[in-house]
């Protein structure tokens, strides 16, 4: 196996964030699609073939196609992702996700037949059902991207993810935990306790105690000892390409050994640091 241009983060939350900051630009808002394009361009170079689940797959700026998500991923060659399953409760991001879907390229001699559907309607209200009706095997890699606002992912959904390959590896998870509005959000609640108990469950007064960085390190350590990920950890999401506030925190969980490192590379490379990501040393499957 090749050497990774990174170790793992360290466990203590003072230290990673520290390894954090070594790194030499951050990720900011506007940028963070291209993050999750560029780790799952390392990743198929590894799987060579996938299943991509997106729980609020709808552009999130319609007037700034770079920085959806769904599309990047979409057209990211090479196209050997297989399956895409698409959730959306907004019907205009309805409509522009079947309108990706539909102006899709015939795959090459060399590409794979897709199928991508597009799912209207809550995401944590659909997912089992659509689990249930297109089984992900335990030899199929799978990727799921939880980019929520605030409060839209329950915390049943997340499990339910986790709990969905009976072996192999578990469905890796990119999740979205907000941070620099988090406290002002839920101080804006009416059924405070109702509404945090839908989205972290019973350990949510537990999460908001903390803040910032050591916030993110409770909530990564969670998808490790309830989830059973062997790995989780928080990278930072900035307000601006300078720096200025955490907006969110991009919890990676995975129980693949290669998943952290090409995370730090996809991290570092997203922005332009570091070298292009065909010239990358990608470790051996």
């Amino acid at each position: 196996m090749a050497e990774f241009l990174f170790d793992l983060p360290p466990a203590d939350a003072r230290k990673a964030q520290r390894t954090f900051r070594q790194l030499r630009y951050p990720i900011w808002t506007e940028n963070k699609a291209k993050l999750i394009q560029r780790y799952l361009y390392f990743f198929v170079q590894i799987t060579k073939t996938g299943v991509y689940l997106d729980a609020f797959a709808g552009p999130q700026e319609p007037d700034l196609p770079k920085t959806w998500a769904a599309k990047l991923v979409l057209e990211s060659r090479p196209r050997w992702l297989k399956r895409f399953y698409l959730f959306e409760a907004n019907g205009a991001k309805v409509r522009a996700l079947q309108d990706l879907r539909d102006t899709q390229p015939a795959p090459r001699k060399s590409e794979p037949r897709r199928v991508v559907r597009v799912y209207a309607g809550d995401f944590n209200k659909n997912i089992a059902r659509v689990l249930e009706q297109n089984p992900i095997k335990p030899t199929e890699p799978a990727f799921c991207l939880l980019d929520q606002r605030t409060f839209e992912c329950d915390w049943t959904s997340v499990a339910l993810l986790a709990a969905h390959k009976e072996a192999g590896h578990k469905i890796e998870i990119f999740y979205f935990l907000p941070n620099s509005w988090l406290d002002r959000g839920i101080s804006g609640l009416g059924d405070k306790d109702r509404t945090l108990k839908r989205w972290w469950g019973s350990e949510w007064s537990e999460l908001i105690k903390r803040k910032g960085f050591q916030r993110a390190m409770y909530a990564a350590e969670r998808f490790t000892r309830e989830l059973g990920y062997t790995y989780a950890y928080p990278f930072p999401i900035y307000e601006r390409q300078s720096g200025g506030k955490q907006m969110y925190f991009m919890i990676h969980a995975s129980d693949h050994i290669e998943a952290t490192p090409l995370m730090y590379r996809a991290y570092a490379q997203a922005i332009g640091g570091g070298l292009p990501a065909d010239q990358m040393e990608l470790p051996s499957s």
